[in-house]
C-alpha cells in the first residue's frame, strides 16, 4: 500500500506541475492579450486622429477645387473679352486706315 500511495503521490505531484505550467501559460497569454488591447487601442485611437484629419484636407481640397474652378472660368471669360477688345481694336483700326487712305485720294486735300 505504500507503494501506491507513493505512485499516487508521484502523480499527484506531476498534475500540480502541470495545472502550475498550465496557470503560467495563462498568465503569459494574458499579459499578451492586454498588450494586444492596448496596441489595438492605440491604433483605433490614430485611425480616429488620421480619419479627422483627412476628413479636413479633404474639405479643403473641395474648397481649393472649387475656387479653382470658379478662376478657370472668370479667367476664360475675361481672355474671351480680351480677345473681343482685340478683335474690335483690330477693325477699328483697319477701318481707320480705309478712311485715312481714301482721304488721301481726295481731290480737296490735294496740296498744291
Amino acid at each position: 500500500m505504500t507503494q501506491q500511495g507513493a505512485v499516487l503521490q508521484g502523480y499527484n505531484n506531476e498534475l500540480v506541475k502541470c495545472i502550475e505550467d498550465l496557470c503560467m501559460q495563462k498568465e503569459e497569454l494574458n499579459k499578451q492579450i492586454q498588450q494586444a488591447e492596448e496596441e489595438k487601442n492605440k491604433l483605433q485611437h490614430e485611425i480616429q486622429v488620421l480619419s479627422e484629419q483627412l476628413e479636413c484636407v479633404c474639405e479643403s481640397l473641395a474648397q481649393k477645387v472649387a475656387s479653382r474652378n470658379e478662376l478657370d472660368k472668370i479667367l476664360a471669360e475675361t481672355e474671351a473679352a480680351y480677345m473681343k477688345i482685340l478683335d474690335s481694336s483690330r477693325t477699328l483700326l483697319n477701318v481707320l486706315k480705309k478712311e485715312v487712305g481714301s482721304l488721301k485720294h481726295s481731290p480737296d486735300l490735294k496740296t498744291n
